[in-house]
């Protein structure tokens, strides 16, 4: 039974040198991976929507098929490998660039604004470039927040490519750091075994312990953040369902 409140757990952990290395890598990722992955996928989705775009058809459709279908995980290994993104911080931002999922919500969203803004804004001599900076972009800023936020939790939650790709400790993420102790918390016991073999029970280390205040320290972020976007969550989920 617990006995009192106490952080020693937190205390702990946040004394691993490594721990501070894996934030800032996971937060880097996250924000650069969610900023290029916006930005591409709504470029790409306002260019698909352009009928003087040769091909566009299938541009458009060889992307969305990624939806149904995979190469698999041994081709997109072998695939990283011979982009040289192994052990690379690119590996995590470079591949997510292009969404087909993101892309079909976007090109649905700007297909439903008004032609005639478009237009006006062509007749007086604008340029693609311009309408989608300063006309598409800001009147789809709701769709695009969307996006982001579907982006940003999907960056901070993944670990299969630093699991399968990435050696290196200074490229390591949260994600995985969590992934290694959740498997040999009880390896633990032999850095340290004064900390599991305190006299104080309260104040005793225990590998349960142990995966209880990673997952906690992983999952706080995220609890923070929702509150404040919960309604792009719905609204990105309603999109969703209505396309579907």
């Amino acid at each position: 039974m617990p006995k009192g409140l106490n952080f020693v757990n937190y205390e702990k952990l946040l004394q691993m040198n490594t721990l501070y290395s894996t934030v800032l890598i996971s937060v880097l990722r996250t924000v650069i991976g969610t900023l290029i992955t916006v930005a591409c996928c709504t470029f790409f989705s306002y260019i698909v929507t352009k009928p003087e775009l040769y091909f566009r058809k299938f541009i458009y459709r060889f992307v969305v098929i990624t939806l149904y279908f995979n190469a698999g995980l041994i081709p997109w290994y072998l695939t990283m490998r011979y982009l040289h993104l192994d052990n690379n911080f690119l590996l995590y931002v470079l591949p997510s660039a292009i969404s087909g999922f993101y892309i079909v919500l976007i090109k649905t969203y700007i297909e439903q604004l008004p032609a005639a803004l478009e237009e006006s804004a062509m007749i007086d001599g604008a340029g693609y470039w311009t309408v989608f900076q300063n006309i598409i972009v800001p009147l789809s800023m709701p769709i695009i927040a969307t996006i982001a936020v579907f982006a940003a939790v999907g960056q901070w939650n993944a670990w299969q490519d630093n699991y399968f790709l990435v050696t290196k400790q200074s490229l390591q993420t949260l994600q995985v750091m969590l992934y290694n102790y959740l498997n040999s918390a009880a390896a633990m016991a032999n850095v340290n075994p004064s900390d599991f073999l305190d006299k104080n029970v309260s104040h005793r280390l225990t590998p349960e312990s142990i995966k209880m205040t990673m997952t906690m320290i992983v999952t706080l972020p995220i609890l923070f953040v929702y509150p404040f976007m919960q309604r792009y969550f719905v609204k990105g989920i309603m999109l969703g369902a209505v396309k579907g």
